[in-house]
Order: structure tokens, then C-alpha cells, then sequence
């Protein structure tokens, strides 16, 4: 049972370490923003809590004096700059390898360490690392405390007990009551009232209690923050100035710290309060608003709903050819329970973009300092969902854009001034959904791609002839081919010309686009078009010269019939005037080599795929239906017309059309048909 809560444990602090980075990035640009440096404190205050309940007693300590910055930040004895986001995003950097046990020989946490003590004048840091080495031993440091209870100041009574099988679940009473003299408490004392004889000792509980008195200027808030991690039951009391004396004498030593935790609400010596306390008991439970799924049921859940998906198919086959009424009604009745299971299961799958941004922002940060060239990174669209499936494989294109907007697109800050420009660049990164494909567009205000000298770049690496006509857009594209760079010299981060093209063959693997736009002077923005999901989609069935096909129904925007005038074939009038745009058509009977003549009344499937349409011409419409999609073999990796393929109700085999390949060969048609027909064929 421990090892699999130490495995949650383990899956919190990744989820915390995501929100921790992402509240100190967002202090560099917003360092007067007390809600963030209270989260950030609530962050590490929670890793430093549960690593302390499972036994990883080094990260605790580690966290404690990291957690002290921020305490005296809170208390706005020290404010955020640029060396202590620095420090604390490198001690951030060691709890991975704090919490898997990892040594540090290079002497990295040291010199963290050092660094915040520097901040804070080599005292508070210090001082907590002794509380946490020796958390026995009082000393002379309480005297401040004590002195002030004794000229008569407020104070607050605290008792606790931990409940149920605390001890078994890891708690350890000597932390609760290490956090609690840091807060102040001082006549600590031992409630033994409820210890059984020993013979009727629970081992796994804790039968002793305590009582204490702590400083008036401690709110229940930060108690509760002490019992955060620990199943007890707890109440404060304010009282009133006569007890000082008592306590003054009861405890002539008061805690290591003389401040508290953060200003609260202070009691008036002369009322008597009760504070608000809320046990763990009587906190009304969140634990089964959220469940933890491993990944791998997620998936096999996906599989088996394909199958279902299949089945269902198959069924309502089965039910149309027998004409059973009874059975196309089931047949129905399973088909709208089958579509709700699909589509609760692609909500689980969906992940949104924000678990990707934590990763860039401290990517553009690191490369920012590292080049020199000073850089706001602005996000918008982090709650925007794709698949799992596709926020995985998304990350690595997008480091290598990013990386790419500053190391070659953006100027140096004299450079840009020079041009009339801010100092400081800019890096948006921008997710939003468009029908059922996700946009993601990086864009910089740098200084853009001249087409010139890409064409004469490509031309000197044999990529292309001096002869060749290209459009601007043919010519930015050439940045996704093997070898390309424009960089004048290797370095560790770029000049190899690798990186974009494994960008490319990533975004095709996902059936996606790639679109760049670039002004000289003013920016370049990389435009990503990625289908919502991979597992399970819409689509329309075709039939063409007998063999069957799908179209994703996102993509399918109307179907028109084929006019008389236009079946016969003609490379200069394949363009259908649809209610006065010109849409240009393909014949997928040409296209696939097709023998025979296509029967009376051809249907064009219009489709878009970005900015552009096209029509596709067909022998015949089928019909929709739920596309289980499945990878093709690598002998099929050549054919990029096609994406995928399905399984029809009948038992038989569809190939799902690639509808942006298509697009995109129906420019390349109308300058080189025999080109595009043996692309399709290869």
C-alpha cells in the first residue's frame, strides 16, 4: 500500500512542479503580484509537507530553506528580482532528483542554498536549516517570543490530536510540532489523558495529544496550512492578556522564529475569540471530484470502443440486409449508446495546451538569457484540449520552432532598436479551435525571412535548380527540407539543418498542415492545423470505380452534383463556379489510375483543409458513419494521399483520404498532373 501511495506522491509533485514553474515565470513579469508569490509558497509548502509525511526527509529540508525566500517575501522583508528567480527556478530544478534519491556530487544544492542565503544576508536561511537539523533543540532563539508574551501581548491557545491510523499512513508528529514552534508555540505540553495501558496500545495510532500557546498573530488559515498533510482533529482559541504571565513562566523559551508565518488578523488583548476550526473529519471531502487513470486504460478503453464502434457497424449491417424491424431498432438503440460511449470517452482523452506552456516559457526564458536577446513570451488559448495522443507528439515540433524564432528570427536588441523596434522581442504562442481542427500559431516580431536569400541558400545546397519556379510560399517551406539552414555558423543550438524537417514529418504524422508566413522586417508566425483527435472520427463514405473510401466529415464542407459540361476531363476547366467562388476539382477515378467509365450522376464532395478548398469528384455517396481510424503499414508510408484506414460494417476495408494532401496536390495537379498521379502511385 505505501509503495503505491509514494507512486501518487510521486504523480502530485509533478503536477505541483508544473505549477510552481509556471508561478515563478509568471513573477518575472508580475513581481508585485502577491497572489502568485502566495502560490508559489503554497506550492512548495505542499511538496515540502507530503515529502516530509513519506519519508523523504532531504527533500523537506531541501524545500524548507527554499520555502523561507518566500516566506520572507510574504512578509515583504524581500522582493522579487531577477537572482532570486533565478536561484529559486535552479531549486526547483534539483526536487526531480531530490525526490528519486539522487546524489549530488557537483555540489549543485549547496550552492542554491548559498545563493538564497546571500539573499536574505545568510540569516533566516541558516537559521531554518538548524530548526530542521535539530528541530529538539530550543535554545536561546525563543527569547524573543517569550519576551514579548511576557510584556503582554495576545495569545492563542491550540490543542491537536492525530486521528485514526495517522501513524500507519506515514504522519510524524515531531514535523506537525516542528511547524508549529515556527509559528511561535511556546509551553508545549504532552496530553496523555487518552494513552491506554499497554496492553490495549494501538500501534498504528496516536493516543497522545497536545496543548500550546501560540502568538495572537496567527490565524487560523496558517494552522490549518500546518495540518494540511495530517489526518487530526485541531482547535484554536484566542484568550485574553491575563495568561501571559502563566505562559511567560510556564515556557521561558518562545519559537526559532520571532515572526510569524505572514501578518494575520491580530486580537485585541481585551476579547476573548474563538477562532473558526475546520477538522479533517468535519471538511466536507473533494477526494472523488477528481480520479488519477493511468494512461495506458485510457488507451485500452479508446481500443475497445473502437471495437465496440466496429460491432455496432457490423450490426447495423446486418439489421438493414435482414429488414428485421426488431433488430434495426436495437441496432439503433446501440448506435446512440455507443456514440455517447465514444464521445465520453474522447473528453477523457482530451488534454489541454497549458500542460505543454509550462515546458516553453521556461524554454524562452533559458534561451532568451542564453542569446542575449531580451524577450516577452505571451500565451493565449492554454485551455484549448487536443487529443493526449497529440499533445504528446506535439511538444518536440513545437521546442524546435520556438527555438528557431529566437535563434534565427529575432534581432539582437541594438539591431532592433537600430531598426526602430522595442528593445525587448515579442513570442506569442497562440492555440484556438477551428471547427474540428486545433490552430497553433507561433509568431515573433523579428526580423522575417528574406525569399531571396532562402532560393539562393537552397540553390547552393543542390535543394533546388537555379531554373526552378517557385512561389514565397514554396520558397518558406523549404526550411522543412533535410540539411536546410540559414544559420551562418554550427552552434549548440542550431546550423545543422536539422529540427524542421522533423517538424514537418511529426505534423504529417498527425495528419496535420504547416503554413508559414514571414514580412521582411516585421516577423514570420508558423500557423500548425491538427485534427482534434486520432482515434475515432466521422466521416462520409464514398465509392469510387468500385472501391470504397472516407472523407473526415470535419473537413467536408457541402456535396454539389458534377455538371454535364464538366465529365469529360480538361487540365484548363477542371474549376466549378460554386455560387460564385471558383473552386477548383479533383477526379479521384484519374488521380488513382482508375480503369473503366464512371457511371451517370458524379457527385463533388466540396472539402477544405486551412484556407483552401477543393472538390473532390466521386462515383457515388455512401453515406456517414463512425471511422475507427488505423495506422497504415510502413509499406504504405510512401502514399501520402492516404491517412489511414477503417473497417466497414460489411467486413470490408476503407482508406481514409488525407484531405489536406489532397488539397494541397490539387495546385500541383493543374501544373503537373502525371507529377501528382505518380505521388499518389508510389
Amino acid at each position: 500500500m505505501m509503495d503505491d501511495m509514494t507512486a501518487i506522491f510521486r504523480e502530485e509533485v509533478r503536477d505541483l512542479l508544473e505549477s510552481l514553474e509556471r508561478g515563478l515565470l509568471d513573477l518575472k513579469s508580475r513581481p508585485e503580484d502577491m497572489g502568485l508569490v502566495n502560490q508559489v509558497f503554497r506550492d512548495l509548502h505542499t511538496v515540502k509537507g507530503s515529502g516530509a509525511m513519506f519519508g523523504f526527509s532531504e527533500l523537506a529540508a531541501f524545500i524548507h530553506e527554499f520555502e523561507t525566500v518566500f516566506d520572507q517575501v510574504r512578509s515583504g522583508n524581500l522582493a522579487i528580482g531577477p537572482e532570486l528567480l533565478r536561484l529559486a527556478l535552479a531549486a526547483k530544478d534539483e526536487i526531480p532528483g531530490l525526490v528519486e534519491g539522487e546524489a549530488d556530487p557537483e555540489g549543485r544544492r549547496v550552492a542554491i542554498l548559498s545563493g538564497l542565503q546571500g539573499l536574505l544576508g545568510g540569516g533566516p536561511v541558516a537559521a531554518e536549516a538548524e530548526v530542521a537539523a535539530a528541530p529538539a533543540e530550543a535554545g536561546a532563539g525563543e527569547a524573543d517570543a517569550g519576551e514579548a508574551v511576557a510584556a503582554g501581548e495576545g495569545v492563542m491557545r491550540l490543542s491537536f490530536r492525530l486521528s485514526g491510523a495517522a501513524l500507519a499512513m506515514g504522519a510524524r508528529p515531531e514535523i506537525v510540532l516542528d511547524e508549529l514552534r515556527g509559528l511561535g508555540a511556546v509551553a508545549v505540553e504532552a496530553d496523555l489523558a487518552d494513552v491506554p495501558p499497554l496492553d490495549r496500545l494501538d500501534v498504528e495510532a496516536c493516543a497522545i495529544g497536545w496543548k500550546m500557546v501560540l502568538p495572537a498573530s496567527v490565524t487560523a488559515a496558517q494552522v490549518e496550512e500546518v495540518f494540511l498533510f495530517v489526518d487530526a482533529e485541531w482547535s484554536l482559541e484566542g484568550a485574553a492578556t491575563e495568561a501571559a504571565p502563566a505562559v511567560a513562566e510556564a515556557a521561558p523559551v518562545a519559537a526559532a522564529k520571532a515572526a510569524p508565518v505572514a501578518a494575520g488578523a491580530v486580537v485585541k488583548p481585551e476579547v476573548k475569540v474563538e477562532a473558526k476550526v475546520e477538522t479533517k473529519s468535519d471538511a466536507k471531502s473533494d477526494a472523488g471530484a477528481t480520479i488519477r487513470v493511468p494512461a495506458e486504460r485510457l488507451d485500452a478503453l479508446m481500443d475497445a470502443v473502437g471495437e465496440l464502434v466496429t460491432a455496432e457497424a457490423r450490426l447495423t449491417q446486418l439489421a438493414r440486409d435482414l429488414r428485421d424491424p426488431a433488430l434495426i431498432a436495437t441496432a439503433e438503440q446501440i448506435t446512440r449508446l455507443a456514440g455517447g460511449l465514444r464521445d465520453a470517452t474522447m473528453t477523457m482523452r482530451m488534454v489541454p495546451m497549458r500542460s505543454l506552456v509550462g515546458r516553453f516559457r521556461r524554454l524562452v526564458l533559458d534561451l532568451s538569457d542564453k542569446l542575449g536577446k531580451p524577450v516577452e513570451f505571451r500565451v493565449t488559448g492554454e485551455d484549448t484540449e487536443l487529443d493526449k495522443t497529440v499533445i504528446e507528439k506535439l511538444a518536440d515540433p513545437l521546442v524546435h520552432v520556438l527555438r528557431n524564432a529566437l535563434d534565427h528570427g529575432m534581432e539582437l536588441p541594438d539591431a532592433r532598436v537600430a531598426a526602430g523596434k522595442p528593445r525587448e522581442g515579442l513570442v506569442e504562442l497562440v492555440a484556438e479551435h477551428a471547427g474540428a481542427e486545433v490552430l497553433i500559431k507561433v509568431r515573433d516580431d523579428g526580423k522575417g525571412m528574406d525569399p531571396a536569400k532562402l532560393r539562393e541558400k537552397a540553390i547552393a545546397k543542390g535543394i533546388i535548380t537555379p531554373e526552378a519556379q517557385m512561389t514565397e510560399a514554396q520558397i518558406f517551406a523549404l526550411i522543412f527540407e533535410p540539411g536546410f539552414s540559414t544559420a551562418e555558423a554550427v552552434t549548440d543550438l542550431s546550423g545543422r539543418g536539422v529540427g524542421m524537417d522533423v517538424v514537418r514529418r511529426t505534423i504529417d504524422a498527425l495528419r496535420g498542415t504547416i503554413q508559414i508566413d514571414s514580412a521582411l522586417g516585421r516577423g514570420t508566425t508558423v500557423t500548425l492545423r491538427l485534427p482534434l483527435t486520432l482515434a475515432i472520427i466521422e466521416g462520409l463514405q464514398i465509392e469510387v470505380a468500385g472501391e470504397q473510401y472516407i472523407l473526415p466529415m470535419p473537413n467536408v464542407q457541402e456535396i454539389v452534383e458534377l455538371p454535364p459540361e464538366k465529365v469529360e476531363p480538361s487540365r484548363t476547366e477542371d474549376f466549378l463556379d460554386v455560387r460564385g467562388g471558383f473552386v477548383p476539382f479533383l477526379r479521384l477515378r484519374q488521380l488513382f489510375d482508375c480503369a473503366g467509365e464512371p457511371g451517370p450522376g458524379q457527385n463533388v464532395v466540396i472539402v477544405r483543409a486551412g484556407d483552401a478548398r477543393v472538390g473532390i469528384v466521386v462515383d457515388r455517396i455512401i453515406g456517414t458513419n463512425q471511422t475507427v481510424i488505423k495506422q497504415m503499414s510502413k509499406l504504405h508510408s510512401g502514399v501520402r494521399a492516404l491517412s489511414g484506414a477503417t473497417l466497414l460494417g460489411n467486413g470490408s476495408i476503407a482508406l481514409i483520404l488525407d484531405v489536406g494532401h489532397l488539397v494541397g496536390m490539387s495546385r500541383q495537379q493543374g501544373e503537373a498532373p502525371q507529377a501528382a498521379r505518380q505521388e499518389v502511385l508510389a
